[in-house]
């Protein structure tokens, strides 16, 4: 029986995530976290639920001093897995000298859910990414459950950074969407701003370096032209918003949306002007955008590394999954050269996050692992 509490008499008195070994098998765990009695770790797994209550890291455990263990018996029990101060295995240390962060995106998980029907745990994905080295997440709004809490809301923000912090996790960024950037109506458009001014006190208290920006929607009776106006000048506000706060707002458009092309992209980034509003560089949209032959990085030429404020990678086979928007896959599956934009990036200065956009991909877990080895292998050559 695997029976043990971690307290800081054991040598990780600064740590956020230690190794937690039973056999062969292996867990990233949260060091201020007790460890139940449990026959292997796949039943620590699925009682994570129950263990990960915040209020264990906080009280008192119920075994007095005299029955602490010695740092020999921790060593004993857990095979000299304690012993190290914090999951610094090989990926995380080699990944300490990548010239940009790696993160998982949480909106594969979410899509996959819905699309497939699967059910991926947050504790699930939260150990995968832990375990093989990713610095971050980028959050959703609507999933794994709810919404994002208000600025305000202090104990719940408190608690939605705890969670990713246990794992050693970085939240970069959250995701927002911004179709009431271009409602027609101005006082639309100010009602957008007001929640953006919010969301944007939240990601600082979590932590975060960007917002991610999706304008989809409908025109609502405007032109084209005219809503490229629209939400060129919110998105300048907007960026003056995040700038202010030292964080980087950053757009997508896709092909779903009713903007699309090149020109749409390159005329709302050019028409906010700010340089804390960007654009974000998935491959699979800018191949669409670029004819859908299979070249991404000849429009990440024309657009500019130095515009790109952070990367959603993956690979594509210039087709649009199930009539929707551009089918995402993990590097290798697809027709691109991965490697190509990767090197792009990295000789065009680019130093931020890149994200794995495992949108839809039936298996998100495999495509993490197939981008993030192309992630660093580029970022640490």
């Amino acid at each position: 029986m695997l029976h043990c509490e971690v307290n800081f008499s054991l040598g990780v008195r600064d740590a956020k995530i230690v190794p937690l070994r039973f056999g062969s098998d292996s867990l990233a765990w949260p060091a201020r976290i007790a460890v139940k009695p449990f026959d292997s770790l796949e039943a620590v797994r699925q009682n994570l639920p129950t263990l990960m209550n915040p209020d264990l890291s906080t009280r008192e455990t119920n075994v007095s001093r005299s029955k602490k263990m010695l740092r020999r018996d921790a060593l004993r029990l857990l095979g000299g897995a304690l012993a190290l101060p914090t999951l610094t295995t090989t990926t995380r240390a080699a990944d300490s000298k990548s010239v940009w962060k790696t993160a998982v995106g949480l909106n594969g998980f979410q899509s996959g859910a819905r699309k497939y029907k699967k059910n991926y745990p947050i504790w699930e994905v939260l150990d995968f990414a832990s375990r093989n080295g990713f610095d971050g997440v980028e959050l959703v709004g609507d999933w794994p459950a709810g919404g994002y809490p208000t600025a305000d809301e202090k104990e719940r923000v408190r608690a939605l950074r705890g969670l990713y912090d246990r794992y050693g996790l970085r939240i970069f960024s959250i995701q927002l969407g911004a179709d009431g950037a271009f409602d027609p109506d101005e006082a639309g458009r100010r009602q957008w701003l007001d929640q953006f001014r919010d969301r944007i006190q939240l990601a600082k208290q979590l932590g975060c370096d960007c917002v991610g920006l999706w304008p989809g929607g409908g025109l609502r009776g405007q032109t084209i032209d005219k809503a490229i106006e629209q939400l060129a000048k919110t998105f300048r506000e907007a960026g003056k918003i995040a700038g202010d706060a030292g964080l980087m707002a950053c757009f997508e458009i896709e092909p779903v949306f009713v903007f699309n092309q090149e020109d749409h992209y390159q005329r709302i980034l050019h028409g906010a002007n700010h340089p804390a509003l960007k654009g974000i560089y998935d491959p699979s949209h800018f191949d669409q955008m670029n004819g859908a032959a299979g070249k991404p990085e000849e429009m990440l030429g024309r657009v500019g590394v130095k515009n790109i404020g952070y990367v959603q990678f993956c690979d594509t086979d210039s087709t649009l999954r199930d009539g929707g928007t551009s089918k995402h896959l993990g590097c290798g599956d697809g027709r691109i050269d991965c490697m190509k934009s990767l090197q792009m990036l990295r000789d065009g200065g680019f130093r931020g996050w890149i994200m794995v956009d495992e949108w839809e991909v039936p298996d998100p877990y495999d495509a993490c692992l197939k981008c993030k080895r192309a992630m660093d292998s580029v970022g640490r050559s």
